[in-house]
């Protein structure tokens, strides 16, 4: 992927990354990324295991050093000497999250507290923020999958950082809850936070990040939009009718007729389904072709998802 980074860019993003690779020995984990992240933008980091996200993920945060390429992350350079006090601005929750089983949920965000030399007096409206008010006084060993992750979520948002990295957050997560985390990253990210997170769960994503960032096999295959995405790639429009009885072989007809669409055209079981794939910018000729004939009772347009996206755009380039 061609690098799109100037260098007035790297002074002005929360996140901007130029040529990060990650190699041990022969093998490249990360190759050649560049990727840049405004503030306020909620990113979502998508990819197949084995992508390298989470390498990505922890050369961000400091924890492991690239091989090559520079980082700059909540306005400092990562490794350098001004990142040791801009990791106070920055959150993360692992994928992996372990704790320890015999304090309780007030204690162990006391122990994060701590860490992160934040006062202990936040702890308790961060527990009630993320649903574990009640909870706070149990011991960890008798929290379920999802109050563990709250727990995590938790800790990653001690001290308000301004760059959060969210490693599969809502892993564990009941639909209320997965509801909740998100209407907390949306006040978040109005309150100028920036957010980058990897989810298996397209679906929950397409709706809710700005921007988009597919990796594969190490690289960066895209970044942008589901909008963009969809430009780039050019995946059909899939149009699905319910038309009169009778009305299909009219249909089909007029839809022939049209010089210059390329469509792929499927009856339906029923008599009166039609199902049209088109390229995106014939959509609007289809509809026209179709509109004379006046004779549909439902009408449904699927544009491509994330999902449908994510498998385009996810595999090796």
């Amino acid at each position: 992927m061609t690098s799109n980074i100037k260098e007035s860019d790297l002074a002005t993003p929360a996140i901007a990354l130029r040529g990060v690779g990650k190699r041990y020995g022969a093998h490249r984990v990360v190759d050649h990324v560049d990727f840049v992240v405004g503030q306020g933008e909620l990113v979502g980091l998508i990819g197949h295991n084995g992508a390298g996200k989470s390498t990505l993920f922890k050369m961000m945060l400091g924890l492991v050093p690239p091989s090559e390429g520079e980082l700059v992350v909540a306005g400092a350079s990562v490794g350098g000497r001004g990142f040791r006090a801009a990791r106070r601005r920055i959150g993360y929750l692992p994928e992996n999250l372990v704790l320890y089983d015999n304090l309780s949920g007030r204690e162990t965000l006391h122990f994060f507290a701590r860490l992160k030399g934040v006062s202990p007096d936040a702890c308790e409206a961060m527990l009630a923020r993320v649903g574990l008010a009640d909870a706070a006084r149990r011991p960890v060993r008798e929290y379920s999958k999802g109050m563990r992750q709250r727990l995590g979520f938790a800790q990653a948002l001690l001290g308000q950082p301004r760059v959060l990295f969210l490693d599969e957050p809502t892993n564990g997560l009941d639909p209320a809850a997965i509801r909740d985390f998100y209407e907390i990253l949306l006040g978040l990210r109005t309150a100028g936070v920036t957010i980058v997170l990897t989810s298996h769960i397209l679906a929950e994503l397409q709706q809710r990040a700005d921007r988009f960032a597919v990796m594969a096999a190490g690289r960066m295959q895209a970044v942008g939009s589901v909008a963009a995405l969809r430009a780039q790639l050019g995946l059909p429009v899939t149009l699905a009718l319910r038309l009169e009885p009778g009305a299909r072989p009219a249909a089909i007809r007029r839809l022939q007729a049209e010089p210059g669409l390329a469509l792929e055209i499927r009856e339906g079981a029923t008599g009166q389904d039609l199902t049209v794939r088109c390229v995106p910018q014939a959509k609007m000729a289809v509809l026209a072709a179709l509109q004379p004939l006046g004779r549909w009772l439902d009408l449904h347009i699927h544009e491509p998802s994330l999902e449908d996206l994510f498998l385009g755009l996810g595999r090796p380039a």
